[in-house]
């Protein structure tokens, strides 16, 4: 028999069996997972990714600017620091995250282009990156239409151009950066209007934010590729500021709700688009921790800051300057290259060649190299001793000091003589006692720049510091011209007299130094030449290091020389002109970058008639003449707001450039004025044909003008793609217009 206690066991257990049951109870049906699946959009996918991938290893060669941005990928991967005046590190960062995926080792000589790769260069991988960005621009195209509220036939019209859009086509399938730029400038747009349309009925949902944060993210990418996707980041900025300026009005919203939505606006907008934009530096510096030819451009304490270079020379130094302190000085500017204060023994020509008279004293110069006679010493001029005290006195701001060359004992000078080749300046020297009525003149009152307070002590690398003449109150400068070769060609240093204002050539910083301990010249001769022993950090912070790296980018400009495919702004709209990518060396085949010109035409001629369009219902809309719709009329200026502004903003600010000019520029403005096409197909369809014939008629010229430019797309990917190759005869066919420079080889 059971025991009570054993029959409410039982009991329990039965009694938790249909909860148990209905807990596994969709166990007794099959799963079923429901997804809407767009067609549309997964078929552009995939022919954006056939066209961009196919073939992606052909050529087997270097082409156009991979031999540019090819040598910051081998240093990326080699941890080697450098500087890119072209734009941020995050589009580079992409193509070495190619680079690392396909474990490049960095070791290729980038040195021409049509240079085969070697072996260990894996081309497709490095190339993957930029190819995947240029084919999802076509769905993207196809989406930014339908978020317009456009039809579906007018987005698949808009990503079918995309798609057979010969330069795009080209500029996707190497290792450059326009594909990715125009990618993210795309995603940014898609994102806005989403975010926008979910606006009304479903503010402050997940997917709202998610939209909203995506613009930002996107639009702080873009700019992170090249400056040139600041543009379209202005555009939705002012969109979104229009956009608001409408909510304002709305007496439906609270002032708490246009408050909780100015604020979500100024985070996901701005707030977090600064924020990405300083990580990519962040992992950029991270990476590059190197030294390398680049660096020498930075300021010591940059250099200071890298593994090896002048960190390895500067290792150990003291960190106060004090008086006996033996310095080397080196220009903050760095222009035209870096240099250090100078001197040897070598006097001023009595009588220059323009017949003026100099003090014949010893010269002072700035060096750009390393060198035994760019060292001097911090004397106390109270004192004689050239060795620091124990315990050492600091130089601090405002202090006078003497600075006495080591290597030849002489005072810097500076007096009313004409400097050699800058004669509204003083000349810098080093005296020498002639016996003559010219007394020495070389007290210097030291002022630290960058200071805190006026109590600051200079400091090795970290203080800016410039050269107050007591006599003259002349400041010690780099004029950056070239002396004769009485002076070796070295570089001209002057006294600026009445000096206002400051300026990175006035501008000095203690790079190399060490505490002075012989009294003697000889023992001090051997110590300046010794490495120094005493250990210190001059470690730079993070935003400090930012700063700098983000002034040189802005103001470092290369000199810009006549390229053979330079153009100008004017020559793309009517594509006046192109680009020889690559060449084989044998055959005729060759890639060029060249727009379809069925494409860019029709964009043209898009634009023109959106602009005379939108005057024409502006002035009739001025007489109380409404031609169509409301609803319709804001969709036209909506769409001309984001694809005719796109393509403004993206191609107006070129006019007002001073740098050498490529047609690749342009293919940002042209996508935006490609999107344009079916704007403007669609409106006339839906507003100007308003018969059966007319529509009939209208849909037959559609079909021949996308025949038109298929064929042209056809005719031109050989060009494209670089196969097959072509006769001499063939090529000389494709040259529609005489300023294309199509290559024929000599027979």
């Amino acid at each position: 028999m059971c025991s009570s206690n054993q029959l409410s066991n039982a009991e329990g257990v039965w009694g938790i069996w249909p909860t148990f049951d209905r807990m596994l109870g969709f166990l007794k049906e099959p799963v079923v997972v429901t997804a809407k699946i767009n067609v549309n959009l997964v078929a552009l996918t995939v022919l954006g990714l056939i066209s961009r991938l196919w073939g992606l290893c052909y050529p087997r060669a270097v082409v156009f600017d991979e031999v540019y941005y090819g040598q910051f990928v081998s240093l990326y991967m080699k941890r080697i620091f450098f500087v890119d005046d072209s734009g941020p590190p995050f589009g580079h960062m992409l193509l070495a995250l190619g680079g690392y995926l396909g474990g490049f080792d960095g070791n290729f000589l980038w040195n021409r282009i049509g240079a085969e790769y070697s072996m260990n260069v894996p081309v497709w991988s490095l190339r993957l990156l930029p190819a995947l960005a240029g084919a999802l621009c076509v769905p993207l195209a196809y989406q930014i239409l339908v978020e317009l509220h456009f039809s579906h036939c007018a987005a698949i019209g808009a990503a079918l151009l995309i798609l057979l859009e010969n330069s795009l086509i080209t500029q996707s399938r190497f290792m450059l950066l326009e594909s990715i730029l125009i990618f993210f400038i795309l995603l940014a747009v898609l994102s806005y209007l989403k975010f926008y349309n979910l606006q009304k009925h479903s503010a402050f949902s997940g997917s709202w934010w998610f939209w909203l944060l995506l613009t930002g993210v996107a639009c702080s990418c873009a700019v992170g590729v090249k400056y040139m996707g600041l543009f379209t980041y202005m555009l939705l900025l002012a969109t979104a500021g229009l956009h608001f300026w409408h909510m304002i009005g709305d007496q439906n919203l609270s002032n708490v709700s246009l408050l909780c939505h100015f604020l979500a606006r100024g985070l996901a907008l701005i707030i977090i688009p600064v924020g990405l934009y300083l990580s990519f530096f962040y992992v950029h510096l991270a990476l590059l921790y190197r030294s390398g030819p680049h660096d020498q451009i930075m300021t010591s304490a940059f250099q200071a800051s890298l593994e090896g270079g002048l960190a390895r020379i500067t290792q150990g130094q003291p960190l106060e300057v004090a008086y006996g302190s033996q310095v080397t000085l080196r220009n903050v500017l760095g222009k035209p290259v870096q240099c250090w204060l100078h001197s040897h023994t070598n006097t001023y020509p009595i009588r220059y060649e323009n017949g003026r008279g100099s003090s014949h004293q010893q010269q002072v110069t700035c060096y750009p190299f390393k060198d035994v006679n760019n060292w001097w010493i911090v004397k106390d001029p109270g004192m004689q001793q050239l060795v620091v005290s124990n315990p050492p006195r600091p130089v601090r701001h405002g202090h006078i000091v003497q600075l006495v060359h080591g290597i030849t004992t002489r005072y810097l000078n500076t007096h009313d003589v004409a400097a050699p080749l800058s004669p509204h300046s003083q000349e810098v020297s080093c005296y020498i006692d002639y016996n003559i009525s010219m007394p020495a003149q070389n007290l210097w009152r030291v002022e630290i720049v960058n200071r805190e307070s006026d109590t600051d002590v200079w400091k090795t690398i970290l203080s800016e510091v410039r050269f107050i003449h007591v006599n003259t109150s002349a400041v010690l400068k780099l004029s950056g011209a070239s002396l004769p070769e009485w002076g070796y060609r070295q570089l001209e240093v002057v006294g600026e007299k009445l000096s206002k204002g400051y300026h990175q050539s006035m501008v000095w910083n203690v790079e190399e130094h060490r505490y002075g301990k012989s009294q003697e010249q000889k023992e001090r001769e051997v110590e300046l030449h010794s490495p120094t022993q005493m250990d210190i950090s001059k470690n730079l912070s993070f935003m400090a290091k930012f700063t700098e790296l983000q002034w040189k980018i802005l103001t470092l400009k290369n000199e810009d020389t006549e390229h053979k495919y330079s153009s100008s702004a004017l020559d793309w709209i009517t594509m006046d002109t192109n680009i020889a990518y690559w060449l084989h060396p044998t055959s005729g085949a060759q890639i060029h970058l060249l727009g379809n010109v069925a494409t860019w035409a029709s964009a043209n001629a898009a634009a023109l008639a959106y602009l005379c369009l939108s005057l024409w219902y502006l002035l009739r809309r001025r007489r109380k003449i409404y031609d169509i719709p409301e609803d319709a009329w804001q969709l036209w200026m909506s769409a001309g707001g984001i694809c005719g502004g796109g393509w403004a903003v993206n191609y107006l600010p070129f006019f007002l450039m001073e740098k050498t000019l490529f047609l690749y520029h342009y293919l940002p403005a042209v996508t935006f004025q490609i999107l344009l096409i079916p704007v403007v197909l669609q409106h006339l369809s839906d507003h100007l044909c308003r018969s059966v014939l007319l529509k009939s008629m209208f849909s037959a010229l559609l079909v021949a003008w996308f025949s038109w430019v298929y064929f042209v797309y056809c005719t031109f990917s050989p060009l494209s793609y670089g196969q097959p190759a072509l006769s001499p005869s063939e090529l000389r066919a494709l040259r529609w217009k005489d300023t294309w420079n199509i290559l024929i080889r000599k027979q």
